[in-house]
Formats: structure tokens, sequence, C-alpha cells
């Protein structure tokens, strides 16, 4: 029933319900198509990544590469920093589902502020070529394409940019106007000398074509952006998947780590295809063959090297029980030797508490009875014989800090002799003819140089001796020499003479050893 002044005839109504319910499915659709409400499956045979991308014989696993493209175990580089390169890799076989997902983890970098040409990624019925005129790939394609082009051919100053186009097969590339008649849609991004690969995820399910862009300058890989979305693209219902690159006068390395498919299925019409029988029993035969072969080594390897037998390599390793129960014993251990700790802080903060108390009511009792402070007395207690001032308390903590400060200064002057003797030894034990004594010098060849001087003195005054006896001899030398029946030189005088030459060799000694010393520190 309708109110009055509303009227509706059986027919309006009935084309209201159903334009209420075709929008109401469109945004079903559109909500479960923003949600993922679909499922998703990885397809390995459309996809490649490190490590060990590329096998031992350069092939990349379910992939086809030619051209300029060079393949390692961590990347493939579609087409180097060289002039006028080419290359492209392809799937060996056509897809299987139709609608898919693929990510794209690549870098561009090269050593000039402009590079070229750029990198495509391709969808189509058929594989391309290896040295085609289209980025490296083959022009009047049949499918998708999505250019990466960091060259502009235009002068519009709108590179690099990200462009998708579609062809038919009848359709050649517009080089000149880099696409732009043909575009399909695009975003103006920069991918090229990023600080971390750069990324896109290209999605197509339903017939919606969306392309989402990472910049590389962060490493996080879920930071994507929207680049475009292209309803109503219609692309071939099987194809092969390609990348493909090249370089003009300009030249940038081109890179591509990652690749990889996810299969995209309609919830609830997606059926998981089991392996065909021969297939499995072939993949178990050649799996219980090789266990077969892998015992037959062990077993000719161990006759072979039975000293190598007597250590148990499964003794070496620690198993997964082993390992966690040695952790939980040392967090354990750990966690009793906190507590130990805690116990021993909590006890000294008791006792402090206890004797802060006591002083505390011993204070309440003397302030309530109008009595001066208690004093200290010798022997611990509160008395009235023989008993210390609070002054004389002070003072004799202010010198008891004292002592310490002294103490505290001898024991650095001790240590600071300590290791500058240290250094005089080890500067004598550095010297090439030195020998090093309990003492510090080389006392023993000291005393043979002070033995040497005496000899030497005593054979100087001898020969004076001598000469004086020689000249005294004669006539007109009798009245020259005063004394020619006693010695000239007196004991004391000798002895005196000896001990100022000992020490000046000592002083010398000393001030040798210093000098070597100090010039050893230089060295």
């Amino acid at each position: 029933m309708f109110p009055k002044g509303l009227t509706c005839s059986g027919s309006a109504a009935s084309l209201l319900l159903v334009g209420l319910l075709i929008g109401l499915g469109a945004n079903l659709d559109r909500v479960s198509g923003d949600v993922g409400l679909v499922h998703r499956r990885f397809e390995y045979k459309y996809s490649f990544k490190p490590p060990y991308l590329a096998q031992k014989d350069g092939t990349v696993p379910f992939w086809e590469y030619g051209g300029h493209a060079i393949a390692s175990s961590e990347n493939v580089r579609i087409a180097p920093s060289l002039r006028s390169q080419k290359g492209a890799i392809w799937t060996k076989q056509k897809t299987n589902f139709d609608w898919w997902e693929v990510e794209i983890v690549f870098r561009v970098s090269g050593r000039g502020r402009i590079g070229a040409d750029g990198l495509a990624f391709w969808y189509t019925s058929e594989k391309g070529s290896y040295l085609g005129d289209v980025f490296g790939s083959s022009d009047r394609w049949v499918g998708l394409g999505i250019f990466f082009d960091s060259f502009d051919n235009d002068n519009k100053h709108n590179n690099p940019y990200i462009s998708a186009v579609l062809n038919d097969g009848t359709r050649q590339f517009d080089h000149q106007q880099d696409g732009s008649t043909q575009l399909l849609s695009g975003c103006l991004r920069d991918f090229r000398n990023k600080p971390f690969p750069t990324r896109a995820k290209i999605e197509y399910y339903n017939n919606i074509l969306t392309v989402l862009f990472h910049n590389g300058m962060t490493n996080n890989d879920q930071n994507y952006e929207m680049c475009f979305r292209a309803e109503n693209v219609v692309l071939p219902k099987t194809g092969y998947f390609g990348l493909s690159a090249a370089t003009g006068g300009l030249a940038d390395d081109h890179d591509v780590f990652h690749f990889l498919t996810t299969s995209l299925h309609i919830p609830g019409q997606f059926k998981e295809e089991p392996a065909p029988g021969e297939d499995a029993a072939k993949l178990t035969q050649e799996y219980q063959d090789y266990q077969k072969k892998l015992e037959l080594q062990k077993e000719e390897y161990r006759k072979e090297h039975p000293d190598e037998q007597k250590d148990d390599l499964d003794s070496l390793f620690e198993d997964f029980n082993e390992r966690e129960l040695r952790q939980i014993w040392e967090a354990q251990t750990n966690t009793f030797e906190q507590l130990r700790t805690l116990s021993s802080k909590l006890d000294e903060v008791i006792g402090r508490q206890e004797r802060t108390l006591g002083l505390l009511s011993v204070s309440a009792q003397a302030g309530a009875g109008g009595a001066p402070p208690p004093q200290i007395a010798v022997g611990g207690g509160v008395g009235a014989g023989s008993t210390i001032m609070r002054h004389e308390v002070d003072a004799l903590l202010q010198n008891q800090n004292v002592m310490v400060q002294t103490v505290r200064e001898i024991r650095s002057i001790i240590g600071e002799v300590h290791a500058r003797t240290d250094s005089i030894l080890s500067n004598q034990a550095r010297a090439p003819t030195a020998q090093v004594q309990a003492g510090g010098y080389d006392v023993q060849s000291l005393m043979n140089e002070m033995r040497d001087g005496m000899n030497q003195v005593r054979q100087g005054v001898a020969g004076v001796a001598q000469r004086l006896q020689t000249h005294g001899t004669g006539p007109q030398a009798q009245g020259s020499v005063q004394c020619p029946t006693q010695n000239c030189l007196s004991l004391t005088a000798f002895l005196v003479v000896i001990v100022v030459q000992l020490l000046v060799m000592l002083g010398y000694s000393m001030y040798r050893d210093s000098r070597e010393a100090q010039a050893k520190k230089f060295y």
C-alpha cells in the first residue's frame, strides 16, 4: 500500500525492484573484488625468484630467454648497460587459468641522468621475439603490453612513464609518440636508480586490469600505490607471460629479481586438479631410487673410512629437546641468581630501616622528656659516662675521610711509580743488549765498569810515580822534586778521586739509559 498522493503501477514497481537488484549485485561484486574474496593459487611454472634462479647449465626452469639476456642465481638481466642491447624471457607453456596476478620486482639503474629504453611486461597469445623492435620484443602482438618507458621520445618531458597498450595484431606501435595514441591507461612514475628494488603488481580479474606500483624508496614490500585501473579489458583466454628490455644510445641495466604469478579463481568454482597417476608414480619411483643410491654411497663411505666411524655425527649436534631443556635450565639459573641478589638487597634495606627506626625512637623519647639529644657512648650505648660529643664525632669522621683520601693518593702515587718502573723495565727489555735484573739496572755490568775504572786509575798513579822516580834520579831533578822519599798522592785524595769517578760513571750510566728509553718511545 502506498500513502495518499503516491501511486505506482505494477510494471513500474517491477522495474524499480530489478534496478535495485542489479545495483546491489554490482556493489556486491565490487565489494567482493575489493576485499579479495577469491581463491588464490601460486603458479610455480610461471614464476621465478632467487636463490638458485638459474641452474648450473644457465637455464631457468619453465622459462626460455634469449638475445642479450643473462640469467644468474640471483636475477635475470634482461638487457645490460651497453648500447643497442635487446633481450627477453618467456614462459615455456601457456596459462591454464583465466584470471591472474603478477608481482614483478625489478631494478632499472644507470650512470646517466637519463636512461633508455625501458622494460616491458607481456601477456600475449604467442611468444614474441628476443630481438624485436618494441622494447626487445615483437611488434603487432595479440594481447597486453605494459611498458616501463624511461626515454622521452616525444619530448613532452613525461618520462619515466608506465603505460598499458592493447593490440589485436594489426596495429604497429608508435615509437615517436611513446605509444600515447594507442594508450589504454598509464601513470607518471620514476623507477630509475632507486635505493631499493622497485615493484609492480599487475592484476587481471573479471576483465578489470589494475596496476599497483612501489617506488623503491622504502624496504616495505607492501607500500604500493595505485597507478591505474581499467575496466572492460578483454585479453586472450590463454597466453604466455614474458619480459623484455632494450637499450639505445643511452643504456641502463634492466634486472628482474622476482616474477611471481598467482592464479585467481572465483570462490566455489575452483577444483584442485590431482596430479596424474603416471607422474605421481614416476616421482615416487625417482625418490625411492635416490634414497637407495644415497644409502649405498653412505655404506661405501663407511667401508672406505672405518676410522671415522668412531665419531658419531649425531652426537655433535643437540636435538630440539636438548636445546629446549638447556634454554630452560639457563633461564631458571639466571632467575635464581637474580632472586638471590634481590634477597640480599632486601636484607640490607631491612637492616637500614631497623637502624633508622631505632634512632627515631630514641630521638622521640628524648624530645618527650625535655632532655637534650642523647650522646653516643664509646661502647655503642647511651649513658652519662665516657661519652663523645657530636662535634667530636664530626671531627672523627672528617679525620677518617682525610685519611681515606690520603690513602687513595698514596695508592695512586704507588701505582704511578709501579707503572713507570714497568715502563723502564719494558724499555730495557726491548733494548738490543739489555739484561733486565730484579733491581731494574744491569748491576753486574756496572760493577765491571767500576772495576775497570779503578784499574785504570791505579795504572795511571803507578805511571806517575815511576816518572817521578825516573826524573828524581838525576842530579838536576833532585832539587826540583820536593818529596822524593814519600808519595805525592795521599790515601784520602785517592779515595776521593775514586768516589767522584764512580759517581760520575753511575750518573752517566743512568743518564744514558734514560736517554735510550726516551728515544725508543718514538719507534
